[in-house]
């Protein structure tokens, strides 16, 4: 009885640690995560080994860092920026839930669901009517919290998974074609799949996921500190083997896709051809679920987390339900405008707080078990914030000549990355020449 017990518990642990896993490959694998690998194989032919370890580092390893970052120091984004000034921490966080949520995140998986899912199968149908198929689903889903991460993983992912890998594995098994010898080098093939990682921005989900996990493993059982953060770290695992099986697989079967290197196809295209040379006539149905279900999954999460803030922002003046509402309604007015519409506004917002957030996540994990006063972390994100506030300006045209200049030159600029060196070499001056006051624990 006693070894059954055990077994039991065993049983348990496993199954709670691979839905929690696979709810969190469904919460970071959106449509523009399914779109974009076959792409990148397609630019880089015979070099696809190099693509994916790049694409690795910045669109897997990156967000696993954040979720990791969080973990490690509570429950919530909130907590892991208790290293700032509260306000700060308040401003970022509301940037990034309406970034990641009813602006922008939520009202684009909803049109790429709707163009790309289900105008091909409804031709006729209008795009107010997708959108409010698709809210209603999200509210369904939405208004039980605890219930979110067993919705996601144990009905959801599974069929989304098998889909991909059904796709992934006819392909490596019977190619469409050969992988094509390429002009591009091998650095500039490592380099394409690190850029395009580092732009899926899903360092932003990840400290917001982070929380739905973290919640998720307490509603299991999992209270300790220390259970907390295995369970999630395990569940990460999951997440973090199944996105690199599907990303690599993508980006093979766009090397092997029988186009030419380069050649002028647009993402959606390449990808419905892909699934159709595999899959036959029912490549395009495939394609269409699997971009609905991936749409959904992120969807779901985003409604949650953004309700759960705005809950504890209000202080539950606005409840977790009626936050759902509103933000169903706000994303719904959104998403009528399409995914081009919602591209054009949402790249500079996303592309200012982005590196804001993500040097946050690098200073806590490298430097959070020995700098403890808050005056390094304060610096650091106002130097941040200061060189994010540039490039938006130059993105929108209004620079000044010598700022430009400087901006141009800067390492790492040609990755997005120009902000790096500056924070971490300003954080540590300052760590170095602060006195141990203002300690933060």
């Amino acid at each position: 009885m006693f070894l059954l017990t055990i077994f039991k518990m065993k049983n348990s642990k496993l199954a709670s640690i691979i839905t929690m896993g696979f709810a969190l490959f469904a919460m970071f694998f959106g449509a523009g995560n399914l779109i974009l690998p076959p792409y990148i194989g397609l630019n880089v032919g015979t070099n696809w080994p190099l693509a994916i370890l790049g694409f690795v580092i910045t669109g897997i390893v990156a967000p696993f860092l954040g979720l990791l970052a969080v973990t490690k120091n509570g429950f919530t984004f909130s907590d892991l920026g208790k290293r700032t000034h509260p306000v700060l921490v308040l401003i970022l966080a509301t940037i990034i839930m309406l970034s990641i949520g009813p602006l922008v995140a939520i009202p684009r998986t909803a049109a790429t669901t709707f163009e790309m899912a289900l105008k091909p199968i409804f031709p006729e149908m209008n795009a107010i009517v997708g959108a409010v198929l698709f809210f209603t689903v999200i509210l369904l889903l939405t208004i039980s919290p605890s219930k979110i991460v067993d919705i996601i993983g144990k009905y959801l992912t599974p069929v989304l998974v098998v889909l991909l890998l059904l796709l992934v594995v006819l392909g490596i098994v019977n190619p469409v074609s050969s992988a094509q010898e390429i002009a591009i080098s091998a650095q500039e093939s490592f380099q394409l799949g690190f850029d395009q990682g580092y732009q899926t921005m899903d360092v932003l989900a990840s400290v917001v996921f982070a929380g739905i996990i973290i919640s998720a493993a307490v509603e299991k059982g999992y209270t300790t500190a220390k259970q907390r953060v295995h369970m999630v770290i395990l569940s990460g695992i999951v997440a973090v083997s199944c996105l690199f099986i599907i990303y690599g697989g993508l980006i093979y079967l766009g090397a092997t896709s029988g186009y030419a290197v380069g050649e002028d196809v647009s993402r959606t295209e390449l990808l419905l051809n892909i699934s159709q040379n595999i899959l036959g006539s029912y490549g395009t149905i495939a394609v269409s679920v699997a971009i609905a279900l991936a749409c959904l999954t992120t969807a779901i999460a985003l409604t949650a987390a953004f309700a759960s803030f705005t809950e504890k922002l209000t202080k539950g003046k606005v409840s977790y339900k009626v936050s759902i509402v509103l933000c169903t309604l706000v994303s719904m007015f959104f998403a009528v405008k399409g995914v081009d519409e919602i591209i054009a506004y949402a790249g500079a917002l996303l592309n200012f707080v982005y590196p804001i957030t993500f040097a946050l996540v690098l200073l806590i994990l490298f430097f959070g078990g020995k700098v403890k006063q808050r005056a390094p972390y304060v610096v650091a994100m106002v130097v941040v914030s200061i060189l994010s506030l540039i490039s938006l300006l130059i993105s929108f045209e209004v620079s000044f000549p010598l700022l430009t200049k400087m901006h141009s030159q800067m390492p790492l600029v040609e990755h997005n990355l120009e902000w790096m060196l500056p924070t971490f070499v300003v954080f540590i001056l300052v760590a170095l020449f602060t006195k141990s006051k203002n300690i933060v624990e």
